[in-house]
């Protein structure tokens, strides 16, 4: 009896561990995402802290990437305006005040807002950014709101995962239709374009080619709404490649309001080697057609020398953006231009990334197209010069253009939408207004600390390199005439760094430019010897180097002058940066059928976290690929390394490391299964170097989790941050209770930290700056 309860407990636990195990490797559906987020509702409104403070310190002049903007013809004071991580804000004076109106939802990515045409406080909100950046967030579906925002109803189309335009009928404010693009890691057939005549109580797909190909953009014939233009793309990200080139990326047409469709394509290029395709109609003549072409043709042979953004020698030159023109409503397209030469970082193979087109409403040959800078025409697409804003406030405008809108009657005013965040010209691009220092979306992918009073705080931000500024500021203040704490600035290192700064020197700062090239900086210094790049890590230069997008740094706590970092080796310098011994072989799988083939290749299979322990020499090193080691002893003997990975989620990327404050022999481990749509929350705990694996995310609700840090001065709490908030557990990770409190409901929190001797706690969200708990005492 007792061997068959033994065995019966055995069978159980391995029906469970296998369930776990499938759930890992499965992608999260929006359904999954939905009833997580219902969850997380529940929790928080039984919290302890639901009404905690927090106190968001910045920054304040910078904003984060925007997906979409839009504005009404006839009343120059109402903008709305969609961030990628951010959610969605509303103006209703010309841009002096902004409120969020999302903070109370399933999910701040969006991807596209649609203003009724027949009633503007009619508007469409369709989520999930379309734009598959590496750290883009999938959506919960469409919204809407029919008095402007105060009240939002969800409409469905959970699972489409990110949605890319929504288009409304002009005379109808219940005829709308959605491009969805699907999912960014993975396929699904929730994908292609839907329709609804009953302003979202159902819908219908009325264009779906494949599980692989979602619509990217969708316009109408102003003149006839009956006709659409939908473009498809075969698309999907891996963790290892930019989208590739594949067959099947169409313009379809419909004349019968989407119940048929047919393919447009005389006259455009072959669809195995184009991509992201940008539409737009005249509305001035609607005969006329642009089509914005991400074309990866081979344009010419590198030059002698000739390297790309990332150092790397440049194997071929492609066209990349090209534009099309149809005269016939799309039934036959011509050439009329390329982005050229001097338009190289315009958008070369990032086409995936922009493909955004726009034609003046009252003028068919003028148009503007969307990449790194901006390009305008004036002939039809035939000639192009940059167009460069320049911003009446003296600051530099952001880069990495997504959105663009045109006040039809007076085509002067325009809105655009970048990774800076949002400006407003009146003079057709002379001057312009930002608004970066009124919404704080600004998306941070690590933060970190100086030894400063008050301390300052240090941390990547996307697309705007590294910043630093004093944690005691707050958002929205007034400085005083003597203020000396630090303002929001650029400091050391890239947009993807982990930052590592000198406790006994903070001018020390080391950080990283892209994919681990390490550089040390000495920020006392204003002359040419202020920062070296270490020669060691010149990833893109050196072709055998591979290093991730945040890769591994860490300076150790036993010593200022010790410093670790990881491409695919793990490298340690005892001199402080000065001279670098490779101490590990290749810690990560090094499988050569999971490595991109460039141009399109993306560093991967490289070192993610280390950590050391409590005992000198005593590290643990982590890959993007789901390698996990130990390095015991106090010599660090380099053939000593041990692997713990087993008992661990296979091939999960390691986003944190971990070590206890209080146990040597105690680590944590966060996985994250983002990058292939899995939602699923993965923090482990181990004790003994020969001890366990065990589970610990307890109650937290289906959302991938990014950080988790130990409490230094009280044992079992600790503190982790997810793509849905920020929570505590008192009792070593058995049940877990959310911390939001006034932050948004979904913010993702990517990073955090307590700050050793100030005691406060501070978060680095992807979509809404910095935020510091003040009193740590009040949720010890």
């Amino acid at each position: 009896m007792m061997l068959e309860k033994l065995n019966a407990r055995i069978f159980g636990f391995c029906l469970a561990f296998l369930f776990t195990a499938g759930l890992m490797a499965q992608p999260t559906t929006g359904s999954e995402r939905m009833a997580a987020f219902r969850r997380q509702q529940k929790q928080l409104a039984v919290s302890p802290y639901k009404e905690l403070q927090w106190r968001l310190a910045g920054p304040n002049n910078r904003s984060g990437r925007c997906t979409d903007v839009a504005g009404w013809t006839g009343d120059p004071n109402l903008m709305y305006v969609a961030y990628a991580t951010g959610g969605l804000w509303k103006t209703e004076d010309g841009g002096l005040n902004w409120t969020s109106l999302f903070d109370k939802q399933a999910t701040l990515s969006m991807g596209s807002i649609a203003i009724a045409p027949s009633d503007k406080n009619t508007v469409y909100v369709g989520t999930g950014e379309a734009n598959i950046f590496r750290a883009s967030l999938p959506g919960m579906g469409i919204y809407k709101t029919t008095d402007g925002g105060k009240n939002f109803q969800h409409l469905g189309l959970v699972n489409t995962g990110t949605i890319a335009r929504i288009v409304v009928n002009p005379y109808h404010a219940e005829v709308v239709y959605v491009a969805a693009s699907g999912n960014e890691w993975s396929y699904n057939k929730d994908r292609g374009v839907y329709q609804t005549m009953d302003g979202g109580k159902t819908w219908k797909q009325i264009l779906y080619v494949d599980e692989k190909t979602g619509c990217i953009d969708l316009v109408m014939d102003p003149s006839n709404p009956s006709i659409l233009y939908a473009s498809m793309w075969n698309r999907i990200r891996r963790r290892w490649s930019d989208p590739v080139p594949e067959d099947g990326d169409h313009i379809y047409k419909s004349t019968d309001g989407g119940k048929t469709w047919k393919i447009i394509d005389k006259g455009l290029p072959d669809t195995k080697m184009t991509g992201r395709i940008g539409l737009a109609v005249s509305h001035s003549n609607p005969n006329i057609v642009y089509a914005f072409v991400d074309d990866h043709t081979k344009k010419r042979d590198p030059k002698p020398g000739e390297t790309d953004s990332y150092e790397r020698q440049v194997q071929k030159v492609v066209i990349g953006g090209a534009v099309y023109r149809s005269i016939d409503k799309g039934e036959n397209w011509e050439k009329m231009g390329e982005i050229h030469d001097f338009f190289k970082p315009f958008s070369g193979t990032y086409g995936w990334v922009f493909s955004q087109v726009r034609v003046d409403p009252k003028n068919e040959n003028q148009l503007y197209v969307m990449g790194v800078s901006m390009g305008k025409s004036t002939d039809g697409g035939k000639t192009w010069k940059q167009f460069v804003p320049t911003d009446t406030l003296s600051e530099r405008m952001g880069g990495d253009n997504h959105a663009l809108w045109i006040d039809k009657e007076d085509p002067q005013r325009m809105i655009l939408g970048n990774d800076g965040g949002v400006s407003l010209t009146k003079d057709g691009g002379k001057s312009w207004d930002n608004f970066y220092d009124k919404m704080p979306t600004t998306q941070f992918y690590t933060v970190t600390y100086d030894m400063e009073t008050p301390f300052n705080v240090f941390g990547a931000i996307q697309d705007q390199g590294t910043f630093s500024g004093s944690s005691a500021r707050t958002f929205g203040e007034t400085d005083p005439a003597d203020d000396k704490r630090r303002k929001w600035n650029y400091a050391p290192g890239g947009e993807g760094t982990q930052i590592q700064v000198d406790p006994v020197n903070s001018n020390i700062v080391f950080s990283s430019t892209y994919y681990g090239r390490l550089m040390k900086t000495d920020m006392s210094k204003k002359d040419s010897t202020r920062t070296k790049r270490i020669k060691s890590f010149l990833v893109g230069a050196v072709d055998s180097l591979r290093g991730e997008w945040l890769a591994g740094t860490l300076m150790s706590r036993f010593s200022n002058k010790t410093i670790y970092h990881g491409l695919q080796h793990l490298y340690r310098s005892t001199d402080g940066g000065d001279n670098w011994t490779m101490i590990s072989p290749d810690l990560s799988y090094n499988d050569k059928s999971r490595m991109g083939v460039y141009p399109y290749l993306i560093y991967h299979q490289a070192i993610t976290a280390i950590a050391e322990g409590r005992s000198p020499g005593l590290l643990y090193a982590g890959t993007d690929d789901g390698r996990v080691w130990v390095l015991p002893g106090k010599d660090q003997d380099p053939t000593q390394w041990k692997e713990i990975t087993a008992g661990l989620p296979f091939n999960k990327h390691v986003a944190k490391i971990t070590s206890s404050y209080f146990d040597d022999s105690t680590v944590y481990v966060v996985l994250n299964g983002r990058r292939d749509d899995n939602g699923m929350p993965m923090i482990y705990k181990r004790t003994g170097l020969n001890g366990k694996w065990i589970p610990i995310n307890g109650n937290l609700p289906q959302s991938p989790v990014n950080v988790l840090i130990e409490d230094m001065d009280k044992k079992d709490v600790l503190y982790c941050g997810t793509d849905m908030g920020a929570y505590i557990s008192k009792n070593g990770g058995s049940s877990w209770i959310p911390i939001n409190g006034n932050m948004p409901a979904s913010v993702s929190v990517n990073d955090m930290f307590i700050h050793p001797r100030d005691k406060k706690l501070v978060l680095g969200t992807y979509g809404r700056g910095v935020w510091v708990l003040d009193d740590l005492s009040k949720i010890r």
